[in-house]
């Protein structure tokens, strides 16, 4: 998922704790406010309007620089799990040298003849990732995962606990601590990486300045960017001006301060509606607020609406915690390495015929699938799936990962391989079979079929082409500003 966040200008506060963290605005969670919780959203329990976004922009790369903080002073790149011959993710000090994330190996190589390139790890770093989830879950029940290095804590109540935003954040930056510092104890030589420099790491530690810089490089690499406020949104924006290890707290009296004044590059939307708001010559939020709702939503239909939301502040977007059970690993050891893809689509059956079995997984389906394998010369390889419709059949669930094992299969012989299900959801696939009636059965199974074909559709051609008819100004004179036409999304 491509964002573009942009350059952000910072001004920066007191400081706190050894640590400096920026306060926008007086008092926290004081004053009123016109906004509204999206529907469906929070009704579980588990909800916080209040949240802190913990934010690694190079997560992989902060992962493999805590185990071998020897080469944090060099210009370093993580290649594509997908693709070998392109760059994912570029340290920077590689960028410096104009090294940037998807160029050819040989372009990069070009450029920074001293740049050493780090074949991924994905496994370790979703565990690690994983590892993080389950610290942060002593300081807050409400945890929720938006991708690797990016995560969202619920925060409400815990000014009785902890105090003051401040106190809440050092106590968040204290936990993230304790766990990179186990991240760098767990840490280890890997083999496999591609020297393409001349030199040994020692060079660079060889005097005292050069060790200084070397802190200074992984401080700027390895720490998270903290953000506090109200709503989702608003947190994740208040993480991207933050420096490296410093936090932004934003108080509700400057939040739509804070969010008019921010680029549209902020918004999570694609290339094509990004673009297309440039033509239209919006380019930060309050251009876009500036806007009525309507004509918004007449141009880029229901995600004109959210986020319209956004740029007014009308919408919180709160944190949701899932309580769903742990995830279900099942894993088997072949005896000898196993490159045949047969024989591992086989095996894959059987591993979630295995997991589908576990008691733990009994009443839940499952939503995203996960296959991992230890190869030879101590690589790591990992795929994952997401399904349309929950699903408890292991066809369904196996036929997904199959195809992306075909996409991109293990560069080496396979030693270990594990099925890992993820997430849930509730209820088994016979959902039907206790309706009251007839009719509410058959309306079930209209809409059932009917979101499946728009998913489809949407799929295959990006967007559905089925629109509803909505009330927008019901009392206006105008006919044509009554309704508006939006996108249908069943």
């Amino acid at each position: 998922m491509s964002k573009t966040t942009g350059q952000f200008g910072s001004e920066w506060g007191a400081w706190s704790g050894g640590r400096k963290i920026h306060c926008v605005g007086g008092r926290v969670g004081n004053g009123k406010r016109e906004t509204y919780t999206p529907r469906g959203v929070g009704s579980t329990g588990l909800s916080s309007e209040l949240a802190v976004c913990i934010w690694y922009p190079l997560f992989a790369l902060c992962c493999e620089l805590q185990r071998r903080p020897a080469f944090v002073a060099r210009p370093i790149a993580l290649l594509a799990a997908e693709d070998g011959r392109r760059l994912w993710q570029v340290a920077p000090s590689a960028r410096r040298e104009g090294v940037k994330p998807g160029m050819t190996v040989s372009q990069a190589v070009g450029l920074c003849p001293s740049l050493s390139l780090w074949e991924p790890d994905p496994v370790y770093y979703d565990q690690q990732f994983s590892n993080l989830l389950l610290a942060l879950g002593d300081v807050s029940p409400v945890i929720e995962p938006a991708e690797l290095g990016r995560v969202y804590v619920g925060v409400d109540g815990l000014e009785k606990l902890y105090g003051p935003p401040e106190k809440q954040v050092e106590t968040i930056r204290q936990i993230i601590a304790v766990w990179q510092e186990g991240l760098g104890a767990r840490g280890g030589e890997r083999r496999g990486d591609r020297e393409t420099g001349s030199g040994k790491p020692k060079a660079y530690l060889a005097k005292s300045h050069e060790r200084t810089e070397q802190s200074a490089h992984l401080h700027i690499c390895t720490s998270a960017r903290l953000g506090w406020g109200r709503g989702k949104f608003t947190a994740w924006v208040a993480a991207t001006r933050a420096k490296p290890g410093e936090a932004v707290i934003i108080s509700d009296e400057e939040r739509a301060e804070f969010t008019a004044s921010q680029p549209v590059g902020v918004l999570q939307i694609d290339q094509d509606t990004h673009r297309r708001l440039w033509q239209l010559g919006i380019k930060t939020l309050s251009d876009l607020a500036r806007l009525p709702e309507v004509a918004i939503v007449s141009q880029f239909g229901r995600m004109g609406c959210q986020l319209w939301s956004l740029a007014t502040g009308r919408v919180v977007d709160p944190v949701a915690g899932r309580e769903t059970p742990e995830p279900i690993v099942v894993e088997i050891d072949f005896p000898n390495p196993v490159a045949d893809r047969t024989m591992l689509a086989h095996a894959l059956d059987r591993l979630i015929e295995r997991a589908l079995h576990h008691p733990q997984r009994t009443g839940w389906r499952i939503l995203e699938v996960q296959a991992r394998a230890q190869q030879e010369n101590g690589a790591s390889w990992m795929i994952g799936a997401t399904l349309k419709d929950p699903s408890a059949k292991r066809d369904h669930i196996a036929a997904p990962l199959k195809v992306r094992m075909e996409q991109t299969p293990p560069a080496r012989a396979v030693e270990t391989l594990a099925v890992e299900f993820t997430l849930f959801a509730r209820g088994t696939d016979e959902l039907q079979l206790f309706t009251r009636d007839a009719t509410s059965s058959a309306r079930a199974g209209r809409q059932h079929a009917l979101r499946t074909a728009v998913r489809e559709i949407r799929t295959r051609y990006r967007y559905s082409g089925l629109y509803q008819v909505v009330e927008v100004q019901p009392r206006s004179r105008l006919l044509e500003r009554r309704y508006a036409l939006i996108d249908y999304d069943p």
